[in-house]
């Protein structure tokens, strides 16, 4: 491992986050009783101009009355291109309870973004008195900020996670398509012709490179990488397969832009019963392995070593906080 030291964002569940629009407060309750880790109740573009008013007081109210039990909740504000997001930051901090967690930060495009809100959200606590420091999601979903990702994850230290925002970047980057996440008909792989001319056709993830950049950067700055939202909530395999090859990459959690997304975004992003127990198996072999003074030992026909101790801590580390969940 480097000599320099990776400070972790403060650990939470994080394989669901159901997006709610603040302006319809009849939701709310609905949410606080569901299955999903995070919820954020949303300002922005869930939200008509003529209702950012009412849904910030809506909010606000929110946030304190509703019993959210022991999820994690976040607003997404507005963007930083707006007039609407400093009265978001300075309306919901002043007014709201200190049950809120987490501020969304949508389109960051710049380090300075995060370094801004930093500096009012910081302002305003202090003026207010306000006992829970409250830290930062940040979505990405341009080209600018996919450019400037890694100064983005640093900027500061209530930074806790970043969001692939994949409508937005797709129209930030010109992207040939209308969908909201998954696959493309057109970005595919042709096989050579066989012997008797026929070709065969595999689909590809037109989003792998733009995810995995993002992993990356959360991972290397200690935070949690999620992959944002699935638009065809009709399509449940279609989500899952998204899901799957978001957590291949390295991702702990999806957004759920309906409540039906919930269950399955929990489902694919929980280790499995199988996994967990392998997971143990391999951390009580290498203890048995340090006892003989081994740096390695094989299990099942395949070699296992301490690198294999962290792989499988991290899973026996989510099974536990989602057994406390």
């Amino acid at each position: 491992m480097s000599f320099k030291t990776i400070e972790q964002a403060p650990a939470r569940l994080n394989r669901s986050e159901l997006a709610v629009p603040g302006s319809q407060p009849k939701l709310f309750e609905k949410a606080a009783k569901s299955a999903a880790d995070v919820i954020f109740l949303d300002l922005e573009d869930a939200v008509a101009p003529d209702d950012k008013e009412q849904a910030r007081k809506n909010i606000i109210q929110a946030i304190g009355d509703i019993d959210w039990g022991r999820k994690t909740l976040s607003v997404r504000i507005n963007g930083l291109d707006t007039h609407y997001m400093y009265r978001d930051v300075v309306d919901v901090l002043e007014q709201c309870s200190d049950r809120l967690d987490l501020i969304m930060i949508p389109k960051v495009g710049t380090a300075a973004d995060v370094y801004a809100v930093d500096m009012l959200v910081t302002q305003v606590e202090a003026a207010k008195n306000r006992r829970k420091r409250v830290g930062f999601e940040l979505i990405i979903e341009t080209a600018l900020g996919m450019q400037n990702i890694n100064e983005i994850a640093a900027a500061s230290r209530r930074n806790e996670s970043l969001h692939f925002g994949v409508a937005d970047y797709a129209a930030s980057t010109k992207a040939r398509t209308t969908s909201i996440g998954g696959p493309h008909p057109d970005y595919v792989v042709l096989t050579d012709a066989l012997a008797d001319g026929a070709r065969a056709t595999h689909w590809g993830d037109m989003w792998h490179y733009a995810v995995s950049r993002m992993v990356v950067a959360a991972r290397a700055n200690g935070l949690r990488p999620i992959d944002g939202p699935f638009g065809d909530f009709s399509d449940a395999e279609g989500f899952k397969a998204q899901a799957r090859r978001a957590a291949v990459l390295g991702c702990e959690g999806k957004w759920a832009i309906h409540p039906s997304q919930i269950g399955l975004a929990n489902e694919v992003m929980s280790p499995s019963e199988a996994d967990v127990t392998k997971a143990k198996r391999i951390i009580a072999a290498m203890k048995e392995a340090e006892a003989q003074g081994k740096g390695a030992v094989s299990l099942d026909g395949r070699l296992i070593d301490y690198a294999s101790i962290r792989q499988a801590e991290v899973l026996v580390k989510k099974a536990e906080m989602i057994a406390a969940s």
